[in-house]
């Protein structure tokens, strides 16, 4: 079986989830990802927590299928090591501070001369060319104060409160971006002949997903007010109780979806026509009232019988689940979606990756101990065992 990125070698210097989640992707089609650790303590997720048989659940899920080599690349001995890498490598990935990798010699400026084929793609927080640099260029940034910036916290929780979302969102854009960026790098070369640069910003990343608030506020419009669980400018589109205490998620798009509500679940087909409702522009702006009314119109029904009747006037729907709810979630199970990888703490489960494509199955292969494969690509290198005893004994590796 050939997969699309087999013969591609991916040399990362990474840490936490945006650069993490991107050479993961690379590594699912097949690249092979040689991810450089500093010696001793490795990518600082390695410690983030213990959730996950002693190891730490960002990192389990981000780094599976790729080979740990510990450099300290700083070291001239070490920086000879990651020299001979990147000869054999194909992309060179990084997320260090602003300005270090070019300290080390990794700019793309610096290496296209002598690897002309070689893709680089550096990821940061607010961007970092030299030759558009921007003011933020040097602010330190992490997901949250990513989500803080591009504006997200300003649209996402309550009226009272805005609220983070619940996963590493703007790690999470950058990533993406990263990885879709090195596959068009990876196609202009075998059209070019020649590697190009990508400069992923979490800020820019972030600002595009944003794109939708952006132009709802368009020309000093007012923006989508915060609305929790509910759509900011769609009603009834949200979160709504049932009388057993449960809760049922709901979605109307349009006027057909909102007659059939009103008939079939709601059993009042008088409020289709109703001109407090008969718009989606008046049921948000009345939408108090409105909830009103569902909430009482499902008071006498359970979960399941709100959810029947949804069903029945085919309107979307969903279970406002938890993550034990995820891990058993029937569709994912009925799908196959789920399969193991090893661990250095023993096997776990793992999803596979999203968008099957029936020419080829994932790799799947097992998450790295901290420098599990050193000696073994120092070897491949053509470091004897004795330079390699030297490189340990001076903590270069």
């Amino acid at each position: 079986m050939t997969r699309p990125l087999d013969g591609i070698t991916v040399v990362t210097l990474e840490h936490a989830i945006a650069a993490p989640f991107c050479t993961r992707q690379l590594a699912d089609l097949g690249a092979r990802v040689i991810k450089v650790e500093r010696p001793g303590v490795g990518d600082f997720a390695r410690a983030y927590d213990e959730r996950v048989q002693g190891m730490a659940s960002h990192f389990v899920w981000t780094n599976r299928s790729k080979e740990s080599q510990t450099l300290d690349v700083k070291h001239a001995d070490a920086q000879k090591v990651l020299a001979q890498l990147l000869e054999r490598a194909d992309v060179l990935v990084q997320n260090l501070a602003p300005g270090a990798a070019a300290r080390l010699g990794l700019s793309f400026e610096a290496l296209h001369e002598k690897h002309p084929k070689l893709i680089v793609c550096d990821i940061s927080g607010y961007g970092d060319d030299p030759a558009q640099p921007g003011p933020y260029r040097d602010k330190k940034a992490y997901d949250l104060l990513i989500q803080a910036e591009s504006g997200f916290l300003s649209v996402t929780g309550s009226a009272d409160a805005p609220a983070k979302a619940g996963c590493s969102i703007a790690d999470i854009a950058a990533g993406m971006y990263a990885y879709t960026g090195i596959l068009s790098a990876l196609l202009q070369r075998g059209k070019t002949g020649k590697g190009s640069r990508i400069d992923v910003s979490m800020l820019e990343s972030m600002a595009e997903w944003m794109s939708f608030p952006m132009y709802y506020a368009f020309d000093g419009a007012q923006p989508p007010p915060r609305a929790g669980a509910a759509h900011a400018t769609i009603y009834p589109y949200g979160p709504f109780p049932a009388g057993d205490g449960g809760t049922v998620m709901l979605g109307l798009q349009n006027e057909r979806e909102w007659a059939a509500f009103c008939k079939l679940v709601l059993r009042q087909p008088e409020l289709a026509t109703d001109e407090r409702f008969n718009a989606n522009s008046k049921r948000v702006a009345r939408r108090d009232a409105l909830r009103a009314l569902i909430v009482e119109s499902f008071q006498p029904l359970s979960s399941a019988q709100v959810v029947e009747r949804l069903e029945e006037a085919q309107i979307a729907n969903a279970r406002v689940n938890e993550m034990h709810d995820l891990w058993s979630h029937a569709q994912l199970k009925a799908r196959e979606r789920w399969t193991e990888v090893a661990t250095p703490n023993g096997p776990i489960p793992a999803m596979l990756p999203p968008g099957a494509n029936a020419a080829f199955t994932p790799r799947m292969d097992a998450v790295p101990g901290l420098g599990q494969h050193t000696d073994a690509i120092l070897r491949e290198l053509g470091w004897s065992p004795g330079a390699i005893e030297k490189l340990r004994a001076e903590q270069a590796v």
